[in-house]
């Protein structure tokens, strides 16, 4: 189990095992979430963009340009051309 003191200033030092496993690293802010039994969640706020990938799936039928600058248009003027 990972363990850490805080300092006199409040401050605690998070050990690697766990930056890792939040996949946290110098700069990276995080978030102290209270849970219904008192106690709190370390959650990150930011993550790379890399940790996106892979999280929505490809379209059944691929999509063209043009079909998503007249979804843009369509969307803009508040109509659905077809």
């Amino acid at each position: 189990m990972a363990e850490s003191t805080i300092s006199s200033k409040g401050q605690i030092t998070i050990p690697v095992e766990v930056r890792r496993r939040l996949g946290v690293q110098t700069g990276s802010r995080i978030r102290f979430v209270p849970t219904d039994s008192g106690t709190y969640e370390i959650v990150p706020i930011q993550r790379s963009v890399l940790a996106l990938k892979g999280m929505v799936a490809a379209p059944a039928t691929p999509v063209s340009l043009a079909d998503m600058e007249t979804a843009i248009v369509d969307s803009a003027v508040g109509q659905d051309s077809r």
